[in-house]
Formats: structure tokens, sequence, C-alpha cells
């Protein structure tokens, strides 16, 4: 078998966490090999060591028969080797123009003067451009690389990477800022690319595109490629073995809550620019668990409902009134809360205490006559550390310097002080151990039981069955079931799950 790109017992690992554990995988030239996997399953591990981004593996990477050393970006790209991750921050340099963008790795190479005009820069742009016929004007090309929507900064990114015309070529979640009809033009790039004898590694969640794009699907759990699959493909089982942990791995079941009162109400909500709008109804004292695989819709759920970003489409009500929030602080004055899923991006600020992390929503709380208590504020968290095992000196410790789980409880804490009308806990587990995991889950139950709402997102179906009383599976945006686990099983909501459209 002819062979673009071979591993060989890849491993590699971060410390005393192995990451992969031992990949052997032949990727064929002119072939669509897709790779499944959920959150930390090593995917983008695997891709930055193929990528040259991470050196310092082990195991051997084997071109054209011999063995190489991928250790930098720069190697990669000799071998043929070209990516375009899901980062797009990770490829593209503000400050400079778009066509600086397109023509980057040539200026840090010197292939481009460092000195040229940006005038002069325009032909070799446009060139770079013609590769995925982006037509774009002049005027787009010399503006700032800042002011140029995310899904032309990703079309750039991999127009530059096919401009060297690779061997093999990496997509991480490519779709994932495109447009439908943007999406269909990069399919169509991949397939003419396919049919010329390329390589493609192709890394996405959505069903629906592997299903018509791939040759090939793997997927990778634990560090390990657990199977190996040709048209057609078996989602079912691939969705079995990416998910399902092992008999001893899952969680016990606890009593089953049940809500009777209905407190939020979406009214045909769309989530997605394809999906099918839908209604929901939460109610209080159970747990909704909002389970589907990364982009399938649960974040833009949790963001609709906390004012963050509106739907695409539908209305809701809370509490029997009508409920649009147009920003967050609309939503916390309703006494709906979220946990955002990057609780750094979204939540903690470098240098800031516990005690000022715990307060920071409710600063009225702690403030006279619009000053600070400190005496207030320290007391709140306090009462944080010991109400969530808070493993933590004082609550004078930076919230940096505690472990991801301690920082999530604090993270959560500072919402579940006081009882709310809705809580939502978007992706509440990454990052933390199985026990600050168990902790916090708790939380969620004795929160729900005391009679707020809780809804909780997740991509894993062990959290899921750990935390909820009820699960919606989402799908490309679009609701394929609606049942208490009493009701349901773990065979079922995989299969929903697996149903391609």
């Amino acid at each position: 078998m002819e062979t673009a790109v071979e591993m060989r017992g890849i491993t590699m690992a971060f410390g005393p966490n192995e990451v992969l554990k031992g990949i052997d995988l032949a990727i064929e030239p002119g072939k669509v090999t897709a790779m499944l996997g959920a959150n930390g399953a090593g995917k983008s591990t695997l891709i930055k060591v193929l990528s040259g981004v991470y050196n310092g593996y082990g195991g051997t990477v084997i071109i054209d028969g011999a063995a190489v050393d991928i250790d930098h970006p720069t190697t990669a790209r000799h071998h043929g080797i070209e990516a375009v991750h899901q980062k797009i921050a990770d490829g593209i340099v503000p400050g400079l123009s778009v066509a600086e963008n397109f023509l980057f790795e040539g200026i840090v190479n010197n292939h481009v003067s460092r000195a040229a005009s940006l005038r002069s820069l325009m032909p070799k742009a446009r060139e770079v451009a013609s590769v995925l016929d982006l037509d774009w004007s002049d005027e787009v090309l010399r503006s700032d690389i800042y002011g140029v929507p995310i899904a032309d900064q990703q079309l750039l990114l991999l127009a530059r990477a096919l401009v060297n015309e690779p061997r093999l070529l990496i997509l991480d979640e490519p779709t994932s800022a495109l447009s439908e009809t943007e999406a269909e033009r990069l399919f169509d790039v991949v397939r003419r690319l396919r049919d010329e004898g390329v390589a493609i590694f192709y890394i996405s969640h959505r069903i629906g595109e592997i299903d018509d794009i791939a040759d090939r699907l793997l997927v990778l759990r634990d560090g390990v490629i657990r199977s190996d699959y040709e048209p057609p493909f078996d989602w079912s089982d691939a969705l079995h073995q990416m998910l399902d942990a092992d008999e001893a791995e899952r969680p016990q079941r606890t009593t089953e809550l049940k809500g009777a009162t209905e407190v939020l109400h979406l009214n045909d909500v769309q989530l997605l620019p394809k999906s099918i709008p839908f209604d929901l109804s939460i109610r209080t004292g159970e747990v909704t668990g909002v389970f589907g695989l990364l982009g399938s819709g649960g974040s833009q759920l949790a963001r609709g409902i906390f004012g963050a970003d509106p739907f695409e489409t539908g209305e809701m009500k809370l509490k029997g009134e009508a409920y649009a929030p147009k920003a967050p602080a609309d939503a916390i004055a309703s006494e709906v809360y979220m946990v955002p899923e990057d609780r750094i991006a979204g939540t903690i600020i470098k240098d800031w205490t516990v005690s000022m992390i715990s307060t920071f929503p409710f600063l009225g709380a702690v403030s006279n006559a619009g000053v600070l208590n400190p005496l207030a504020e320290a007391r709140v968290g306090r009462s944080v550390i010991e109400g969530f095992n808070v493993v933590a000196q004082s609550e004078a410790d930076p919230v940096m310097s505690l472990s991801g789980g301690n920082q999530q409880k604090v993270v959560v804490g500072r919402w579940l002080r006081e009882q709310p009308t809705v809580m939502i806990l978007n992706e509440p587990f990454q990052g933390v151990d199985v026990g600050a995991r168990h902790e916090l889950s708790e939380k969620a139950r004795e929160v729900a039981a005391a009679g707020s709402a809780v809804v909780v997102m997740s991509t894993d179906l062990e959290e899921i069955m750990q935390v909820s009383d009820r699960v919606v599976v989402l799908a490309d945006g679009n609701l394929r079931h609606d049942a208490y686990l009493s009701e349901t099983s773990r065979d079922e909501i995989l299969q929903r799950l697996s149903e391609v459209e």
C-alpha cells in the first residue's frame, strides 16, 4: 500500500500525562482520512506532532520509506505536510495587512523581502488567493487582517497551505467558522485535491460532513485508535467507540429528580443557520443535560439563554413572561446565570484572588455607597471556599494558583451562593479531576433539588449520565431526543446522535 505519511508507535506525554499511547497509522494519498474523537482524546496533540508544533515525541514518522524527525513546522513543510489548525489565531498575524498574511511564511523565510512595499506584494498575494479562487479586491488585500471576518481568515490560511502543493493536508475542524456556501467551496477543493493524489487528514465532529466526504474513518479515544472504518460508516458503533466508557468507569446513577414546574420556555428556537427550529421546556427541580458533539449547538443554546449571543430565530419566556436578554447583565438581573465553556477566557482575570472572582458579578452586595468593602468581599471568598471544598490557603490566594478543579469550584461557587432561577453550566467538567467532577455534580443536583432549574451542556456522555435527570440530544443544531434517563438508555442516546440526515 502506497502511503503519504506513516506513523509507527507515536507517543507524546506532558509530564506524567500520556496523551498519545502508540499511534500506528498510514495515511494514503488520494484519500480523505477522517478522524473522530471526544475532547481530550489526543486529536490536537497528534496534529501538532505531525505538523511540527510539538517535538519530543516517541516513535517514528516515515516519509518515502525513510524515518524523518518532524521537529518544527518548517521541517513538516519541507516534507510536504501542511496543517490548517482549528484555532485561526495561531496562523494569523494581527497588525499586518491581508496581503502580508497571505505571504507571511515567505516573508519570515526571506523568500519575500521584508522591506517590500505593500504595493509590490499585491501580485504575489493575488497568486496565493487564486488557489482558492478568492477574488478579493485590492482594498481588502491592503486592509488590516483584524477587520476581516473569521471565515475569510480561515480561507486565507487554507490558500496559504495549498500554494505549497502539500502531499498531506491536515484540516482541523475546517468548517467551524464557514457558511454553507463557503463549506461547499471547501469540499470542492478537498475533492479536487484528493483526485490529484493529495492525502487529506480531516478532523471534524460533524457526522454529515464526514459521511459525505471521507473515504476512511478513524476513531481516537484516550490516545489510542479504537476503530478504523470504510464506507458506509457504522455510525452507531463509531460513536460507541468514541464515547462509551468501560463498565467500571461508568458513574452510578443517583435518585432521579423530576420537576413539575416550567420556568423557561423556548419557542421556535433555531440554533444554527441550517438547523430546524424547536421548542424546549426547562423545569425547576431537575438537572437537564444537553448532550452533543462539538459544534452540535449546545454552546449556542447556553449563550442564547444567557443573552451573550442571539438565537438565529425564536422567543423565550421566563416564569411565563417574555424574556429577551440583550446582554448577560439582563440575564443576571433575572437570576439566570451561566458558567462559560472557557473558564480562563470567560471568567478568570489574571492575578485576581478567590474573593475578587467570587464577588465580581455582585459587587453591590459587598459595597457601601459605591465603595468596595474589603471585609465583606473576604467573607464571600471564605464562604465559597468552605461551601465548595476549595483547596486554597485563604480567600486571598490568586485563583490562577489553584488547580483546575479548584478554579472551577470557585467559578461555580460564586453563582451558587444563593438560589438562582436558572443555572447554566457549559462544559463544567473540562480540565477537572474525577473528585472535583463528583463534587460539582453533587452541588448542581443539590441546587436543582432546592428548586432551581439546572442546565448542563457537555460533549461527554458519561458526564451527562452522572449529573443529569433528563437528557436532551442535539446534532447539527437539531433536537434529536428529549427524555428522562429512566425512560431511555445509553444505546438509544447514541443511536439518536448517530442518525445522519
